[in-house]
C-alpha cells in the first residue's frame, strides 16, 4: 500500500515544479531583452548615420593626393624653367627670371601659359577641384581645394640656404560633413638642377 502514495507524492513535486514561468519572471526577461535590443539599433543607426562620412572622407582624400602628387611632379630650379639658365644654374643670380615663391608672368593652373615649377602652385585660388586644363569635375562641386608652398628646412637649426632648397607643399581639401584632408609633402632642390 505504501507504493501508491509515494506515487502520488513524487507527481505532485513534478507538478509544482512545471507550473511554468511567473509573471515577474517575464517582466525581468522582457526588460533584459528590451536593453539589449536598444543597444543594437542605437549602434546599426549611428553605423547607418555615418556610412556616408567615409565615402566623403575618401573622395577628399584622393583629390588631396592627386593636388599633391601634380605639385611634386613639377621642377624646383632657381630660375623660371623658360629662362635659357634654368638648366644648369646654380645658384639664382644667373637667372634672368629668378623663380619666387608664387606664379611669375600670368602663369595658371591650366591656362595658355600654365604652371611650370612646384612653387608656382603657391598662387593657385582655392576653388572646386579641376582637372589640369582647368575644366570642372563633376559630382566634386561641394569640394574646395587649398595649396600652400612654403620655404621649409628639413634639418633642425639650418640657415636661411638649406630652407630655400626645400619647399613643403601643403594640399587643404575640404568637403561635406565638415570632411577637412590635409597632405603635405616636401620637394627639394637637388643636383643636378636639370629640368626632368
Amino acid at each position: 500500500m505504501s507504493r501508491p502514495t509515494e506515487t502520488v507524492r513524487i507527481s505532485a513535486g513534478i507538478a509544482r515544479r512545471c507550473r511554468g514561468i511567473s509573471l515577474v519572471e517575464l517582466v525581468v526577461f522582457i526588460a533584459i531583452i528590451s536593453v539589449g535590443l536598444a543597444g543594437i539599433l542605437g549602434v546599426m543607426n549611428y553605423t547607418t548615420r555615418a556610412s556616408a562620412d567615409p565615402l566623403a572622407q575618401k573622395q577628399a582624400l584622393a583629390i588631396a593626393e592627386a593636388y599633391l602628387e601634380e605639385a611634386l611632379a613639377m621642377p624646383f630650379t632657381y630660375c623660371d624653367p623658360d629662362d635659357p639658365a634654368a638648366a644648369d644654374a646654380q645658384d639664382a643670380t644667373v637667372c634672368a627670371t629668378p623663380e619666387n615663391i608664387g606664379a611669375e608672368g600670368g602663369e595658371t593652373r591650366g591656362g595658355v601659359q600654365p604652371f611650370d615649377n612646384v612653387s608656382d602652385y603657391a598662387a593657385l585660388p582655392v576653388a572646386a577641384p579641376a582637372n589640369i586644363d582647368g575644366t570642372a569635375i563633376s559630382g566634386l562641386g561641394a569640394y574646395q581645394v587649398a595649396v600652400a608652398v612654403v620655404q621649409n628646412a628639413l634639418a633642425v637649426g639650418a640657415d636661411a640656404v638649406q630652407a630655400a632648397a626645400s619647399l613643403r607643399v601643403t594640399v587643404t581639401v575640404t568637403g561635406p560633413n565638415n570632411v577637412t584632408v590635409v597632405l603635405d609633402g616636401y620637394r627639394t632642390r637637388y643636383a643636378p638642377n636639370a629640368l626632368p
